[in-house]
């Protein structure tokens, strides 16, 4: 891409320098792309703002920037745009921009199934078109425009899909996108709490449609009533659809369908047999009937869709590798956003790219491949590997680099025992087949997994920054690896959200997380007197509670000639767990005083209670323990320590005593204290596992250990390679619990076993090796914890090691 002088003074953003252009505009400062020839939008929101990286930014090169105002550190070093909205001042210069290309245009909302009809779409219509598309699911207010951007003279149709969660959004979304053709797929109840009604929703969405020439969608009254614009409809119920569908016979997998369309009835296959998927694949057929693409050519090319995976997945690898799995496109623009993801969950220093040839970019070869040579050298790519007779040939005089023909030749002949230590980005078309590649690199466990949303953590942490003030500094939580998430990769991403400390229980943990590579300060909360020298040695922050332990870990100060190492006393405020009394404090006082060997750096103690308003009055109590005792210490310490005494519930119920810094644990992790608290929550983590034997057990039977459950009539049971080793708690069991199977409860029948649990699916049609539900958003840890008469941290820290973590970003 490139934004020239004309296209920024159509947008109203004008700098001094004249005649400039930009090949990249950010709103990352983080990315590795950031440079000279960058536009950066400090954009500036609830939970964030970027203006206070611009002098960061500056060092990088930077020198362009929008903004809302302009910070006293950096006035005079760079040139400056300002307005009165960084995000809206991004949404003009997007307009702006496509308004030079005069393509095709799909525009594509609703509720559900936004990203797969794009995804299809892109596949079904590459042959006649030079598509560009938003990368994943860039679909917000932000995302849109960021997709736009990647529109080249080339290309000849735009797909592009846009997301709402509150009225007045889709208007801005239009004016950029400006579609020829609508989509608007599945209604359904996401978003539905920015709305009041549902038609609310359908108006707002709708909007999107307003100058469009048609609308492809399923015939639905409700939203047809809101459109002053022709329709392309189909339906399974409704004849007077454009699109009639007469039959849907499911076999082997596959459903084919009996179509009529105008005077014609024909049959197509499809390579599904679960409802959203044929869903999205009519809409697509309807949209290339509209294009007037030949029913043969449809035909052939529907029986060619696959599932579609938009994440961005981080999984162990072999030899202590780190693997980041995009292997199922190549283009350009999503990948400088996977080398984006790649940087922020680096586990090693050393990264390696297993790249595909890349297509739809638009561009001629030469420049394509000079842009990603320039890309990979400016993310400080160590070692490339290129897969594909063309970007070999780009490739052959760039250093570091290893080329195949195809993904078989590298599979027979590269020693995959060379890869160790390194974070390895596996990025390439679906033709490719670069699924083998991460299959063969991949660690290998059992099928049971633990997914955790690294998206759904970043909202969880902006729910609860945004009821803090912009000083206040936040601890994460991740002691007990992550609340059983995750160690190192949860840390990750709280490193790159920017967190001001990581909270851990053992010096052990903190010491993997900084062999890992974390850098932000870490407090120690359960320090042994055994660890002190190796927390030293990794730079990690005591909680010092007793006056033996301070004690001692000034006397190892003094011997080591320490200079202010840090430290964060806590103080017992009425939890009676850890901590120094109010008796203690004249003692602690005379520890410290004159004392240059440590720094007190925080001062904080432990609410028993902020989750329960019965006990208010014991909260504030404690509350005024606290400051009383800071202020006692302060004075004679002549200090102005970090305080810090809310944890979750205490940020969401108690927010005006934040002081200087609070604590966020199970919050982030998606588990809320309260109804209240949990609507706001997105579900971070989802226990799946997989059908391993689905058996018939006939009357009089029995199922299980101790024969727990004895079958009255003849039932399909099916057994799940997940057990009590897992995490999975016995009192989960014997019908008290269920898994999910097609989004249907399967009750868990008998005693769970160690390593294995069995259910009832007799009324749910299902297969073995179908994928299973343990928990998510249904059941949910809540849900969970309480049948069996425990707490959510329970369940979640009790997730076993051996269940295989993958992390994704959408």
């Amino acid at each position: 891409m490139v934004v020239k002088s004309n296209i920024l003074h159509e947008a109203n953003i004008n700098f001094s320098t004249s005649k400039i252009e930009f090949e990249h505009v950010s709103i990352d400062s983080r990315s590795l792309q950031n440079g000279n020839t960058s536009l950066f939008f400090c954009l500036k929101g609830q939970n964030n703002d970027a203006h206070i990286f611009i002098e960061s930014l500056i060092e990088k090169g930077v020198q362009h920037f929008v903004v809302e105002y302009i910070p006293e550190n950096v006035k005079g070093k760079a040139h400056f745009c300002i307005v009165e909205n960084t995000t809206a001042a991004l949404q003009n210069l997007a307009k702006a921009y496509k308004n030079q290309f005069q393509i095709e245009t799909i525009g594509i909302t609703g509720s559900n199934g936004k990203t797969i009809v794009k995804e299809w779409l892109n596949f079904l219509l590459s042959p006649d078109f030079s598509v560009v598309r938003s990368p994943k699911s860039y679909n917000s207010q932000v995302g849109v425009p960021l997709s736009v951007f990647g529109i080249n003279e080339n290309h000849t149709l735009g797909i592009f899909e846009a997301g709402i969660s509150l009225k007045g959004e889709m208007q801005h979304l239009a004016e950029i996108i400006q579609p020829n053709i609508g989509i608007f797929t599945h209604l359904g109840p996401a978003h539905q709490e920015g709305f009041t009604t549902v038609e609310e929703k359908i108006i707002e969405k709708c909007q999107l449609f307003s100058k469009a020439e048609v609308l492809i969608l399923e015939k639905n009254d409700w939203i047809e009533k809101h459109l002053t614009i022709p329709t392309f409809t189909w339906s399974f119920e409704d004849n007077k659809a454009t699109v009639f569908i007469l039959s849907s016979v499911k076999n082997n997998l596959k459903t084919t369908l009996e179509i009529q369309y105008k005077n014609e009835v024909f049959k197509i296959s499809l390579p599904f047999t679960d409802a959203i998927s044929i869903e999205n694949a009519i809409t697509c057929i309807c949209t290339l009937l509209y294009l007037k693409v030949s029913i043969s050519t449809i035909s052939e090319r529907i029986s060619k869709l696959y599932n579609i995976e938009i994440r961005l997945q981080a999984k162990t690898g072999i030899n202590n590798c780190l693997l980041i799995d995009d292997s199922f496109s190549s283009d350009y623009q999503s990948l400088k956003m996977a080398l984006d993801f790649l940087e922020q969950q680096k586990l090693h220093q050393k990264k390696t790219i297993i790249l595909s040839d890349i297509f739809q970019s638009g561009l001629n070869l030469n420049e394509l491949y000079s842009n990603v040579i320039k890309l990979l050298q400016q993310n400080n790519i160590a070692q490339i590997i290129t897969i594909g007779e063309t970007i070999g040939k780009y490739f052959q005089d760039v250093q570091n680099v290893i080329s195949f023909a195809n993904t078989q030749a590298f599979l027979q002949q590269f020693n995959t025992d060379s890869f160790k230590n390194e974070t390895i980005l596996i990025k390439g078309a679906r033709s490719f087949n670069f699924d083998e590649i991460v299959v063969l690199l991949e660690e290998k466990n059992h099928e049971t997994v633990l997914e955790i949303n690294l998206d759904a953590l970043t909202l969880n942490y902006n729910f609860y920054k945004q009821k803090l003030q912009n000083t206040t500094k936040i601890m994460v939580m991740v002691k007990a690896f992550g609340y059983g998430n995750g160690g190192y990769e949860i840390a990750k991403q709280l490193e790159h959200l920017k967190v001001g400390y990581l909270g851990v229980a053992f010096a052990d943990e903190g010491i993997a997380l900084r062999k890992a590579g974390i850098t932000t300060p870490i407090m120690v909360l359960n320090p042994e007197i055994s660890s002190y020298k190796a927390m030293i040695a990794y730079n990690l922050e005591p909680e010092m509670y007793s006056v033996s332990g301070l004690t001692s870990f000034i006397e190892l100060a003094k011997e080591k000639n320490l200079n202010g190492y840090p430290i964060h006393l806590k103080m017992d405020t009425g939890m009676h767990r850890l901590g120094f009394e109010k008796s203690e404090v004249a003692a602690l006082i005379a520890l410290l005083k004159h004392n240059n060997f440590v720094k007190v750096t925080s001062i904080f103690s432990h609410l028993a209670a902020s989750d329960n308003f019965d006990f208010k009055a014991f909260t504030l109590q404690q509350i005024q323990l606290f400051e009383s005792l800071v202020s006692e210490l302060s004075a004679a310490l002549n200090i102005q320590p970090i305080r810090h005494i809310l944890n979750t519930s205490g940020i969401f119920n108690f927010p005006e005593y934040q002081f200087e810094m609070v604590r966020l644990g199970i919050g982030i992790y998606g588990v809320g204290n309260s109804e209240e608290e949990q609507i706001s929550l997105e579900n971070v983590s989802v226990l799946k596992s997989i059908i391993s034997q689905i058996s018939t057990v006939n009357e009089n039977e029995s199922i299980g250990y101790s024969r727990k459950f004895v079958v009255q009539k003849q039932m399909k049971i099916a057994t799940i390679p997940i057990g009590y080793a897992d995490g999975i708690r016995r009192a989960w069991g014997n019908e008290k619990g269920y898994v999910m199977i097609h989004n249907q409860k399967a009750t868990i029948l008998g005693n769970i076993c160690m390593d294995m649990l069995m259910v009832d699916v007799t009324s749910i049609p299902c297969e073995e090796r179908d994928e299973v539900i343990i928990f998510g958003e249904n059941p949910h840890v809540q849900e969970i914890a309480s049948v069996c008469d425990t707490i959510p941290y329970e369940i979640l820290t009790s997730i076993s090691q051996r269940v295989k973590r993958i992390f994704y970003k959408n």
